[in-house]
Parts: C-alpha cells; structure tokens; sequence
C-alpha cells in the first residue's frame, strides 16, 4: 500500500516540476490568481499559453503525379493533378474489372464546382475485318420435287454373333473347336 502513495506523489511531483507534459490550455482572457497572505490580499498574473496563428497560403499551389505498373497483379493506375488558388486540375487512369481503361480528366474550381469528364475503352483493341462486299450471282433454277414421294428407309439388320462356352478339359492334350454352322 506504501508503494501505491509513494508512485502517486512521485507522479504529481513530476507533473508540477514540468517533467511530464502538461496539456496547453487555451483561454479568452487572461486568468488572474488571488493570494492571501496574511491581512493583504495580493493578486498574480499567471501566464497565458497562446497556441500560435496557423499558417495561411492566400495562393496554394502545388503538383503531384504517380504511374503504378505492376505486372505482377495487372494493377495499372496513374494520376497527375496541380492546384493553382482556387482552381485543381487533374487526370487520373486505371483499368476497370471489366477490361476497359477508365480516364477521368477533372476541374474544380469555386465557380463552376467540380466537373469531370470520363472516357473508356476496351484493352484489346478490335480487329478489323475486311468489309463484307455484296455480289448478284445468276439466277439459279429451281425445281419442285414431285407431290407424292416413295422412300423406302433401310433395313435396319441385327446380327448376334453365336456365344460358345468352353470349360478347361483336366488336361491339356487336345482341343476341338466347335463346328461353324
């Protein structure tokens, strides 16, 4: 129990002597802390932590581009965009599940918002066939076949070939074929 009291003051102690960092705190006013000592009441500004204004670019720009080719995996992307103020322009690519390759080409700018336009197109280009050239042959004469036609359709003949059952005779002296009939 002694230990758990001598790590709690040893932490507070720390944390007033200013070894462990202490979360800035931000105020609208300064604080002002009153002291008494003894009949005179006596007051003490204490410093105020002001985090510093944040950066402002009235005119951001900037550039950045990558091209992933992995033939590997068939992943295949790339994109390219710059911001000049208020306006960005960009392109990216990729190839779509379906074996087209999407470009987006985009702007974006406080006037007319965000637009883009996308185009798509197969990977495997097609091939091109020779065009299909229409020709009149001569007329060709057709004849009727006759109102009543007789066919005859073929016999249809199943033959059975004769199974014969031989059993091993004890020994092996002689062997007769049976006659053919």
């Amino acid at each position: 129990m002694a230990f758990k009291f001598i790590a709690l003051f040893a932490l507070i102690a720390a944390a007033s002597a200013g070894v462990l960092p202490v979360q800035q705190v931000y105020h609208a006013a300064p604080a002002v802390a009153t002291y008494a000592h003894a009949p005179v009441a006596v007051a003490h500004a204490q410093p105020v932590l002001a985090k510093a204004a944040e950066e402002y670019d009235p005119h951001p720009q900037y550039k950045y581009a990558y091209d992933v080719q992995d033939s590997l995996s068939g992943d295949s992307k790339s994109q390219v965009e710059e911001r000049d103020g208020d306006v960005v322009r960009g392109e990216y690519s990729l190839i779509d599940a379906d074996g087209y390759k999407r470009t987006v080409q985009y702007t974006a700018d406080p006037i007319n918002g965000f637009n883009a336009v996308v185009n798509r197109e197969p990977l495997v280009k097609a091939v091109a066939v020779a065009p299909v050239v229409k020709t009149v042959a001569a007329p060709v004469a057709h004849y009727a076949a006759p109102a009543v036609a007789h066919y005859a359709a073929p016999a249809v003949v199943k033959t059975v070939a004769p199974v014969a059952h031989y059993a091993a005779p004890a020994t092996y002296t002689s062997y007769a074929a049976p006659a053919v009939a």
